[in-house]
């Protein structure tokens, strides 16, 4: 370990209580910093806060603010409203929530002069992708309010970079899915593929819709770049560590491989043992054949890989997590 990685860190994870954010928290507290996670709790959990870190619940901007003067070393900004359809039919929440919310953040930084800032950004920002893989210096084109918050919020950190000397990087996710011991993904409104197909093995869901099977696959369904979260959160702590004064630099994160629908499905039935019934319903407007991330950039300044690239290990992990949840709801009942 090289004296920059074993040097401790006072680190702040806005939305440490959600799914990434829980994630990157216990990787953050098992690595040796010094870790308070601010979450409002209206989409984390208090109980994923992992043990060792800190909690204070409230309004990212309004906690972080008001913790920044006991001194810390960096922030990262998992803290966002990220779903795509509400963010078409309710803009404002989004343009408040995610970008207002994050100049705040910034501004609190500049004032107590927090060097370090690791933002949660998305593929969203890139929209209808002219070239796959998609490099980072693909055109940010979003179809969605979601995406243009995030790439907004990157234009900020720019700026707030390049004139006050913050030390900023971006990481663009794209498919995050799996589990980490006792943290994994529990949203109130699931809209993900993996957990959504695991539904129906547990027996909340009959059935999973394929949507669209007449793309220009190989198997006629939608290609998607799934990464493990936890290979995920380790790019933060690289990030961390690799982050420079007056720059903001973008990554982009994914395994570089892209599974179809039909895939992930089967994935999942072999995994479950499951027969998973699915049926297919029409395209959905805006979705593009194929997203697969060209992560050549963090591999190579970064010195990040994705160890957990396996599509059966990733959906084993989340089976797994999925159970664990199912017997404590169980339990409970």
């Amino acid at each position: 370990m090289t004296e920059k990685q074993s040097k401790t860190l006072k680190l702040i994870v806005t939305g440490g209580a959600g799914y990434v954010g829980s994630v990157c928290a216990a990787r953050l507290v098992e690595a040796g910093h010094e870790i308070v996670v601010v979450d409002d709790l209206s989409t984390g959990h208090a109980d994923a806060v992992p043990e060792g870190a800190r909690f204070v619940e409230g309004d990212a901007a309004d906690a972080t603010e008001s913790l920044l003067h006991e001194g810390f070393d960096g922030v990262l900004h998992f803290a966002a409203k990220s779903l795509v359809g509400e963010s078409m039919q309710d803009p404002a929440k989004y343009w408040h929530g995610n970008v207002v919310t994050s100049l705040r953040l910034l501004d609190a930084m500049r004032a107590h002069g927090t060097p370090r800032l690791v933002f949660s950004s998305t593929a969203a920002t890139y929209g209808e992708p002219e070239q796959s893989p998609i490099p980072e210096s693909a055109p940010t084109r979003p179809t969605n309010t979601y995406g243009a918050t995030k790439v907004a919020i990157d234009h900020a950190i720019t700026t707030y970079a390049r004139a006050h000397g913050l030390a900023a990087v971006s990481l663009r996710y794209f498919n995050v899915a799996g589990a980490y011991g006792r943290f994994g993904e529990r949203h109130l409104t699931e809209t993900h593929l993996i957990p959504l197909v695991l539904q129906v093995a547990t027996g909340d869901r009959e059935q999973i819709s394929i949507y669209g099977e007449d793309y220009p696959t190989d198997d006629g369904t939608a290609v998607r770049d799934y990464i493990h979260v936890t290979d995920l959160a380790d790019a933060h702590l690289l990030a961390l560590e690799h982050a420079r004064a007056g720059e903001h630099r973008i990554y982009n994160l994914g395994n570089g491989t892209g599974f179809s629908v039909r895939q992930v499905i089967e994935a999942c039935r072999e995994v479950t043992g499951h027969p998973i019934p699915a049926v297919v319903a029409p395209r959905r407007s805006g979705d593009p054949a194929v997203l697969v991330a060209a992560s050549d950039r963090a591999r190579e300044e970064l010195g990040w890989k994705p160890e957990r690239a396996d599509l059966g290990g990733i959906v084993a992990d989340a089976w797994r997590f999925a159970q664990e949840r199912a017997a404590q709801a169980g339990q409970r009942s």
